[in-house]
């Protein structure tokens, strides 16, 4: 089934080699030779979504043709704050590491019979690859009757994902550029690796482990539909291979 899926979206992205891509041209080899070839971006959905004060992404996209560039992005990145959770058995004390970080590439086919305007102004498509990394320390208190422990949990969560794109990019005042993915299905490979340091009991971590993959599941967007169902397993790992979808808002400046 994954393997059919991985397929499928390698063909479809190998269709774009028979689209009719050839460049609206430009009225002459001046006007290429000193159009702006440059925008530098800002990730304001992914800021919206995880948080302004945490999340600090930026882009720079490049024209290489007429109508093809190739789009960069890098930056800081981290799961939101996790609200109080408790129970019978523990509570959540603090965080006490919380750190991120987000890489992503594409490529862009401008399609100049689409488009009124030369690139990077209008609809394009493209290939897109993502990686994300979170990493998470939080501390725990449990409580046993009269005795109380404390336990300390070390989460990372790593995103691969990859697939095809189809975007709209605006240029405003011949300078400001609003770029929006719109429809960007594709796979992602999500892996999550636990450790629980504590001397509790086989039951206790169990609790702990489940109340770590809840938090991922309600906190990251999607995440409740890629592990509905998936528990980590005694080591405290769970690896999903799912269908993903990316949509990005971008606000840079032309140059």
């Amino acid at each position: 089934m994954k393997r059919n899926i991985l397929l499928s979206i390698i063909l479809f992205l190998s269709c774009f080699s028979k689209l009719d891509l050839n460049a609206q041209d430009y009225k002459s080899d001046s006007a290429w030779k000193h159009a702006h070839k440059n925008i530098v971006r800002y990730n304001l959905s992914s800021a919206l979504l995880f948080g302004i004060d945490k999340t600090f992404i930026l882009g720079y996209e490049r024209l290489l043709k007429p109508n093809q560039s190739i789009s960069m992005n890098a930056g800081s990145i981290v799961l939101p704050k996790i609200a109080s959770i408790s129970t019978d058995s523990f509570s959540l004390g603090k965080d006490l590491k919380n750190k991120g970080y987000n890489i992503s590439l594409d490529y862009r086919f401008y399609l100049s019979k689409q488009n009124k305007y030369n690139a990077p102004r209008g609809i394009y498509i493209g290939p897109w690859y993502s990686f994300n990394r979170f990493m998470r320390d939080n501390g725990w208190d449990f409580i046993n009757n009269s005795n109380q422990r404390y336990a300390t949990t070390n989460t990372e969560f790593n995103i691969h994902s990859f697939g095809a794109e189809l975007g709209y990019q605006f240029i405003l005042w011949n300078r400001l550029a609003l770029d929006f993915v719109m429809v960007g299905p594709g796979m992602g490979i999500y892996n999550v690796n636990a450790k629980i340091d504590s001397n509790l009991t086989e039951g206790e971590k169990e609790q702990l482990r489940q109340a770590l993959a809840d938090v991922i599941s309600n906190k990251f967007p999607g995440m409740n539909y890629v592990f509905d169902g998936k528990e980590l397993n005694g080591n405290g790992k769970l690896n999903v291979t799912s269908l993903g979808f990316r949509y990005l808002i971008h606000i840079g400046f032309s140059f």
